[in-house]
């Protein structure tokens, strides 16, 4: 089985002269690790991948609401629905789905039917309009699982299921909390040769990520306003423009001791990708209008984003991968007053962001993809869900076959033991994946330019599945 940061001989074969030589290793902590151009593919066109991560465990069942009768109905039922269809326990009223109803290019055989959360009108329009689909049922696999194997244990299963911290670091990094290498890292450390400048392929917008850390790839972070600079040597101590002079020189001393020499290193390398970061930014705005927010909120968040991607030449750039979140999803209570405001934020700011890659004219070149710790049980408890396993997702971008519902969705219904639906419930609703996140990260990975050997590479467990209800490719792409 292929492993982390194995490539294989062909692959090694086909590309080893684009190999450049890595840096030694830097501190972890500054997140400036090992920037040197050891990477797999040369890339002449550019691509960008976007991780919208949704912190907490998103409730799936209210994002994407079945709204054909018959399954709506089941929902309404075991959400606490009140009479009738309206409104009640923490279902949503099937009214208030009309304006949100998703329009698929090809509707469903079965006839189901579904809409978008009342308040994701602008997601529900980018879909429509063939630029988003919907991945049902998605989370973490070892390989394809009963619920059968599930409860008797007779397959590998993802460590610690339902736990916050841990299904975090899976879903970024394939593996339990402590990884220290994410799947997103993955897939940039193929492309740092095809970059300039490396130290750009990975950019975070809200702190640190797993997602982005890679053998040699390492993410430099932002904030919405641009680079976070050093503040004594920007302005001094106590803004002493004396005292900033005084350590720029020490920065420039040399030094015998290899840690000390590599702290400067790092250092000046710092206080040089901040000055890069502000000139690329310099001047470089957009027409486009996102939703207005905090300082940190989604919309800035993926702003600043849209200008980095605006200013890829100058930041020497054909490959990127960014990194940002929305947090506050774990609702085990206050569901129905607090999670509207939150979809609503990740509809819009998905909605802007992508007309923000029209009018740059990349919209065939980013795709952006949601993931979150979990999905969440089908049942309620008063006025919130707990932790689940399987959820639905969106994959956004112009070079999407879109317009689509991908995978399959899981029965509405609690699991009758009696029941051929009982298959896709492992207790209080929580769904059993009926799609791998190897499947899903694999299939991006392919689109970012990775070969099929390399893809299994990135995500080992991938070589688990393509067998019949488990396709290695989802078909996410035209």
């Amino acid at each position: 089985m292929p492993r982390h940061g194995n490539w294989t001989r062909r692959a090694f074969l086909e590309r080893a002269g684009l190999l450049g030589t890595v840096t030694s290793a830097l501190p972890w902590a500054l997140q400036l690790a090992a920037m040197g151009d050891a990477a797999a593919f040369s890339a002449t066109d550019y691509k960008a991948l976007v991780c919208v991560f949704m912190a907490g465990g998103n409730d799936s069942a209210n994002t994407i609401v079945p709204f054909d009768l018959v399954n709506y109905d089941q929902y309404h039922r075991i959400r606490g629905g009140g009479s009738g269809r309206s409104a009640g326990g923490v279902a949503l009223g099937h009214s208030d789905l009309g304006a949100t109803v998703l329009t698929p290019k090809s509707p469903r055989p079965d006839g189901l039917q579904f809409a978008l959360h009342p308040r994701m009108a602008q997601l529900r329009n980018v879909f429509d309009q063939g630029h988003a689909s919907i991945l049902f049922n998605v989370g973490p696999l070892v390989v394809p699982t009963t619920r059968t194997q599930y409860q008797q244990g007779s397959v590998p299963l993802p460590p610690k299921l339902f736990s916050h911290n841990d299904q975090q670091s899976i879903w970024q990094s394939e593996s339990a909390e402590g990884s220290t290498i994410g799947w997103g890292g993955r897939i940039a450390d193929m492309a740092l040769a095809s970059n300039s400048k490396a130290h750009f392929t990975c950019i975070s917008a809200m702190g640190n990520a797993v997602f982005l850390a890679g053998q040699q790839a390492a993410q430099y972070q932002i904030t919405p306003n641009g680079a976070i600079p050093l503040l004594a040597f920007k302005y001094g101590t106590f803004f002493n423009i004396a005292v900033r002079d005084q350590i720029r020189a020490m920065l420039g001393q040399t030094r015998v001791d290899p840690f000390e020499a590599d702290y400067l290193r790092t250092i000046n390398r710092a206080i040089d990708y901040e000055s890069e970061i502000e000139a690329a930014l310099s001047g470089n705005f957009l027409n486009t209008p996102f939703p207005p927010g905090s300082a940190q909120s989604l919309g800035a968040q993926l702003q600043i984003v849209a200008r980095l991607i605006k200013a890829r030449q100058a930041l020497g750039v054909k490959r990127q991968v960014f990194f940002v979140q929305r947090g506050g999803f774990d609702l085990h209570s206050s569901l129905a007053s607090q999670q509207p405001n939150q979809l609503q934020d990740v509809s819009d700011a998905l909605a802007a962001f992508y007309a923000a890659t029209v009018e740059l004219g990349v919209a065939q070149s980013v795709t952006a993809f949601t993931a979150s710790d979990f999905g969440r049980t089908l049942t309620y408890n008063g006025d919130g869900t707990d932790h689940g396993w399987g959820g639905h997702h969106f994959v956004v971008g112009g070079a999407l076959n879109g317009g689509k519902f991908l995978g399959t969705p899981p029965p509405i219904s609690v699991g009758d033991t009696t029941a051929p639906d009982d298959q896709w419930h492992v207790g209080q609703g929580r769904w059993l994946p009926t799609t791998s996140l190897a499947q899903f990260g694999g299939s991006l990975a392919r689109w970012f330019g990775a070969t099929e050997d390399e893809a299994l590479s990135i995500f080992p467990n991938l070589i688990n599945f393509g067998g019949d209800g488990y396709p290695k490719d989802l078909g996410m792409f035209s």
